[in-house]
């Protein structure tokens, strides 16, 4: 009877032992809580609701928030108060979410399988918290806004070449002249503005005719047209050797 007693009981302490090495086995530096659980951080059960989790989390966060934190109030440093908090969001934020709620619980249920908790835990972390359609999306809008500035950067360097070109200018200050645009009256008193106001206007509505009345393709097309034409045209080769040898401006020393 006296064995049978003293059996029992050390299977007792043995079944304590065990339970007390899981327990704390299953809580692992660097993950989640560390050595501390989660529900205990929150003074929660493991079947509590997420109504009761975020209940206890306020309380905690206005008690530990570094901003309420006051000397002399608890013997907490402001060191210990922050940790303190930075341990409850911790907490929370686990315990919050559902996919890593069940990882959390899955931990403490089966402590023997260190490593794979370790690789959960980190595949989480560092896994990307953005939908790739959105990413793919965004690299898309990038690309086109890139696009669209080069072509745009073209077009106005284009614009502002065509504005050097006097054949241009004349064929838009025409239009501007006959349109209205450059005969305005013009103006006295307060409304009068100055040489330099009335240039630029003018410069903007040239820019603005070369814009909306001249192809800029088919101008170019018709420039690299005629200078094919003028290459190839006999006449204009004879044309050329004139001005070459007996051309206006050349200095000769032959006598009268």
């Amino acid at each position: 009877m006296a064995a049978s007693i003293e059996l029992r009981l050390t299977l007792c302490i043995c079944l304590v032992f065990i339970l007390g090495f899981s327990s704390v086995s299953a809580l692992i530096e660097g993950l989640y809580c560390g050595i501390q659980s989660c529900y205990d951080v929150l003074g929660v059960s493991r079947d509590a609701s997420k109504a009761e989790i975020g209940r206890a989390y306020r309380q905690l966060a206005r008690r530990y928030h570094p901003d309420r934190y006051q000397p002399g109030e608890s013997d907490d440093s402001r060191e210990t108060a922050q940790q303190n908090f930075l341990l409850v969001a911790t907490a929370y934020e686990t315990l919050k979410d559902e996919e890593l709620r069940k990882d959390y619980d899955y931990m403490l249920d089966h402590p023997e399988e260190y490593y794979s908790h370790y690789y959960t835990y980190y595949r989480r972390r560092l896994a990307p918290k953005v939908d790739v359609r959105i990413v793919i999306l965004v690299t898309i809008c990038a690309i086109s806004l890139f696009q669209y500035y080069s072509w745009w950067s073209s077009y106005t360097e284009a614009i502002n070449y065509l504005m050097t070109i006097p054949k241009y200018r004349i064929q838009a200050t025409e239009l501007a002249k006959q349109q209205g645009l450059l005969n305005k009256t013009k103006e006295k008193g307060k409304n009068r503005r100055s040489k330099e106001e009335i240039r630029e206007e003018e410069e903007q509505i040239i820019r603005d005719i070369i814009k909306n009345k001249i192809d800029i393709k088919d101008q170019e097309e018709q420039e690299e047209e005629m200078k094919m034409k003028m290459a190839t045209d006999s006449r204009w080769k004879r044309y050329r050797r004139w001005m070459k040898s007996e051309g206006p401006g050349r200095i000769t020393f032959a006598d009268d």
